[in-house]
């Protein structure tokens, strides 16, 4: 038995943030922006708008392309670094917004890495034979926790999300294999420095801006394409297939410099590289279930063919996972 994607959705805000608009706001320009991170645009949510909202919003559509009612629904894992509280799950809000009073739910908080990290959970818990169906999502408010006055963050991140409804399968489509790491070592690197028990809010941590993303971008970007290109060509030996075999390369989209280069070290072409950060920046745990219903919609996966997906994040977090798409609905 394995765990199979048949319906996908994302969600978009409205609300458009562009370079030209950064350019107003921080020391940047439009062309240094694209050029660096190949990203135009980001979308932001709205002031009465909350993470749980857009997974409410991406849940609902999962359930309306099913047919499937929300008391089927027996799991949902949701990835997020920005959940709406700290105690009580995005999950838990979710199904109650959507009326699945039959599942159970819980999220992950692994950054970037955080849907890959769902979706083996998710399967996982699939292939256990004791659940028919889950809901997964990725998905981040990220404009909640960027200072726009650090011009090395603020023209990244955007806001959005995505998701799959996974169900139990008896043939050989779906999640076929994965590879996870975390290296807490590089903590450091990527965080949110207050706001948890080791630096609880205070007055202090609100004037020094501890509650907004750190990152060392050098750092970053090397552990990245590097550890994002290793388990990548990893899993393909593992599967015994060439580059050549993979439809659709979907990485995490964090800079277009990172996705080249990754992309190269593993052997794959151009046209099987899967690329949307120009329109949405990086929405963290959102941006590979939103590409990958845009390659739904945009009738760029067929059943058959096999997906790779990668991500690397805060923590830190990394994976690959192979997927053979089936029916999706």
């Amino acid at each position: 038995m394995k765990a199979t994607i048949t319906a996908t959705a994302k969600y978009i805000p409205k609300n458009i943030l562009s370079n030209k608009d950064l350019e107003k706001m921080v020391d940047t320009n439009e062309e240094w922006i694209k050029s660096r991170t190949g990203i135009e645009k980001r979308h932001i949510v709205d002031k009465d708008e909350a993470t749980s909202d857009m997974c409410a919003h991406i849940a609902q559509k999962l359930l309306d392309k099913s047919q499937k009612s929300a008391e089927e629904i027996d799991i949902i894992i949701i990835a997020t670094s920005t959940p709406d509280h700290l105690v009580v799950s995005t999950a838990a809000i979710v199904q109650d917004k959507i009326g699945a009073i039959n599942a159970w739910g819980y999220d992950i908080a692994a950054a970037c890495t955080g849907f890959i990290y769902a979706l083996e959970t998710g399967a996982k818990l699939i292939e256990s034979k004791k659940y028919n169906n889950a809901i997964i999502i990725g998905a981040d408010t990220m404009s909640a926790i960027i200072d726009y006055e650090d011009r090395n963050t603020c023209v990244i991140f955007g806001d959005g999300g995505g998701g799959v409804l996974i169900e139990k399968t008896h043939n050989d489509y779906g999640v076929l294999d994965s590879i996870l790491h975390t290296d807490g070592s590089g903590s450091k690197f990527l965080t949110i420095p207050a706001g948890g028990s080791r630096n609880p809010a205070s007055n202090e941590t609100v004037k020094n801006k501890m509650h907004f993303v750190y990152q060392d971008g050098k750092t970053v970007f090397k552990h990245a394409v590097n550890r994002m290109a290793e388990v990548s060509k990893k899993i393909l030996q593992n599967n015994s297939l060439a580059p050549n075999e993979i439809k659709l390369f979907i990485p995490h989209q964090a800079n277009k410099r990172i996705i080249d280069s990754t992309a190269k070290k593993c052997g794959l072409k151009e046209e099987q590289i899967f690329i949307n950060i120009e329109n949405y920046g990086n929405t963290t745990a959102g941006t590979i279930p939103i590409a990958i219903d845009e390659a739904v919609d945009n009738k760029m996966i067929t059943k058959n063919d096999l997906l790779l997906l990668t991500a690397f994040g805060g923590g830190f977090t990394w994976g690959s996972m192979l997927i053979k798409w089936g029916k999706v609905n």
